[in-house]
C-alpha cells in the first residue's frame, strides 16, 4: 500500500458541509460589495518577491520571517506566494493603467500564505477578503471603507465587534515622531527585547505593535504620533470621525494602532473581538497614499482593508450565527436501473427549470431497495422524493412525495410538462 499523504501543516482542506458556510459568506460579501459599487479584481497567487519587499517594507515580520519565497528554476526570478493582496492589486492597477479615467473601487477574495505557527484562526494558507479604493483622497472614502465593513458585520449578524481608529499622519510628521521615539527608547534600552533593539533605528514605529507583555508599560508611555500631527492631518482624521459619528458607528481612538505594513498613512483602523483570544483582529486597513508611486505608478491616493475569512467564520461559529446547510429540493428514487436513461433525461429538464435534484446512485449490484433509497432521501435533507417506479413511467408520470412539510402527501406529475410543475418543488408545495 502506498504511503498515505497529508496536507501541508497549516494548510487546511475545507470540506462539505463546512464549505457551504464559505459559499454563503462569499455570496453575502458579493452582494454587499455590489451595493457599495465595488467591482471584483483577481490577481495571481505568485508575484515577484520585490513587490512585497518594496511595498510592505523590508523591516516587517511578513518580509523578514513569514513569506514563502523561492527561485524560479527556469529563469532564476525571485518569486513569492502572496502574503497579502493589496500590493498585488496596486501592481495590477499600475500595470494595466486602471486609473486613467478616474478612481476605482475594487474588492478581492482568495488564499494568502505566511509561514506562521498554526493556531486558531491563523494558518499558513489563509483566506482574505479585501476592499481597495484607488485614486480617492477624501476622508469620506476612508469613512466609506469603515461603513462597508460595519455593514458586513450587520449582514452576517455578528456582534461584539469593536472599531479602533488612529491616524499615522504624513511622512514628515512620522519622521518627527520617529526621532522622538528613538530618543525615548534609547533612554530605556535596557527594557527592550531583541526584536525592539533590532528595529530601534530601522523601524521604531513597529515597536509600538509589540505583543511582548513585558514591554506594554514602556510602549504605553512612549511619545504619541497624534501629538506630532499637523493641521491638515488632524482635519482629515476629524472628518472621518464626524462621518462615523453621524452614521452611529462607535469607535475607540487607539494612539498605538500602527498596523503591520509600512505603507500606511493618515487613517488606520481595526475591527476586533474578544471572542477569539489572541487572534482578536478580524479586519484591518487604512489609507496608503504613497504605495502606488512606490510600486512604479503615477502618484495616487488609496485606502483599503482586508478581513480574515477563517477568523470571521470562527467568530460566527462562536456566536452561533448562520450555518447554512444546503440541501437538494428533491431526491430521485429509481427502483430499476434499466430506467436510468429516461429518468436522467427528465432530471436534466427538472434541473434546467432551476430545481436541485440529487439522484440515487447504485452500487454496481443494482439500485438498492425502495426502503434504503427512501432512507437516503430522508438523510439528504431533500423536501421531496421523486419516485420513478415502473408503473409511474408506464403512465408517463413521476410521483412527487413530500418528505418534510405535510410528510407523506403525494401527487402525480406528467413527465412531458416538467416546466409546468417543477417550480412548485422550490415553493415547498
Amino acid at each position: 500500500m502506498a504511503e498515505k499523504l497529508s496536507a501541508v501543516k497549516g494548510m487546511n482542506d475545507i470540506l462539505p458541509p463546512d464549505s457551504a458556510r464559505w459559499e454563503w459568506f462569499e455570496q453575502e460579501v458579493r452582494g454587499l460589495m455590489a451595493r457599495f459599487a465595488y467591482r471584483n479584481i483577481r490577481t495571481p497567487i505568485v508575484e515577484p518577491t520585490a513587490l512585497f519587499v518594496r511595498g510592505l517594507g523590508e523591516v516587517t515580520d511578513i518580509v523578514e520571517k513569514e513569506m514563502y519565497s523561492f527561485e524560479d528554476r527556469l529563469n532564476g526570478e525571485q518569486l513569492t506566494l502572496r502574503p497579502e493582496c493589496t500590493a498585488g492589486v496596486v501592481r495590477a492597477a499600475v500595470e494595466h493603467n486602471l486609473l486613467y479615467d478616474g478612481g476605482k473601487r475594487l474588492y478581492y477574495m482568495g488564499p494568502m500564505f505566511r509561514h506562521e505557527r498554526p493556531q486558531r484562526g491563523r494558518y499558513r494558507q489563509f483566506h482574505q477578503i479585501g476592499a481597495e479604493a484607488l485614486g480617492f483622497a477624501g476622508a469620506e472614502v476612508d469613512a466609506e471603507m469603515i461603513l462597508l465593513a460595519d455593514a458586513l458585520w450587520k449582514v452576517l449578524g455578528l456582534n461584539d465587534v469593536s472599531l479602533e481608529l488612529n491616524s499615522l499622519g504624513q511622512p514628515e510628521e512620522r519622521r518627527q515622531h520617529r526621532a522622538a521615539l528613538i530618543a525615548y527608547f534609547e533612554r530605556h534600552a535596557d527594557q527592550l527585547d531583541e526584536d525592539a533593539k533590532r528595529r530601534l533605528h530601522s523601524n521604531p514605529l513597529r515597536i509600538l505593535d509589540t505583543k511582548n507583555p513585558a514591554m506594554q508599560a514602556l510602549v504605553n508611555a512612549a511619545p504619541r504620533l497624534i501629538d506630532h500631527l499637523g493641521e491638515a492631518s488632524l482635519a482629515h482624521f476629524q472628518q472621518v470621525r464626524a462621518i462615523l459619528d453621524v452614521a452611529g458607528v462607535a469607535y475607540t481612538i487607539n494612539p498605538r494602532l500602527v498596523r503591520g505594513m509600512d505603507y500606511y498613512n493618515l487613517t488606520v483602523f481595526e475591527f476586533i473581538t474578544t471572542h477569539l483570544g489572541s487572534q482578536g483582529t478580524i479586519c484591518g486597513g487604512g489609507r496608503y497614499d504613497y504605495l502606488i508611486e512606490q510600486i512604479g505608478g503615477k502618484p495616487a491616493p488609496a485606502v483599503g482593508w482586508a478581513l480574515g475569512v477563517e477568523r470571521v467564520l470562527e467568530l460566527l461559529k462562536e456566536q452561533g450565527g448562520a450555518r447554512p446547510q444546503p440541501v437538494p429540493d428533491a431526491y430521485a428514487i429509481i427502483p430499476d436501473a434499466a430506467a436510468l436513461p429516461r429518468v436522467m433525461q427528465v432530471l436534466q429538464a427538472i434541473r434546467a427549470a432551476g430545481v436541485s435534484v440529487q439522484m440515487h446512485a447504485g452500487t454496481g449490484e443494482g439500485m438498492g431497495s425502495m426502503k434504503s433509497q427512501f432512507k437516503k432521501a430522508d438523510a439528504s435533507g431533500a423536501r421531496h422524493a421523486l419516485i420513478f417506479g415502473a408503473d409511474e413511467l408506464a403512465r408517463g408520470e413521476v410521483t412527487v412525495k413530500s418528505l418534510r412539510d405535510g410528510a407523506g402527501a403525494q401527487r402525480a406529475e406528467p413527465l412531458v410538462a416538467v416546466a409546468d410543475w417543477a417550480h412548485r418543488l422550490k415553493l415547498h408545495a
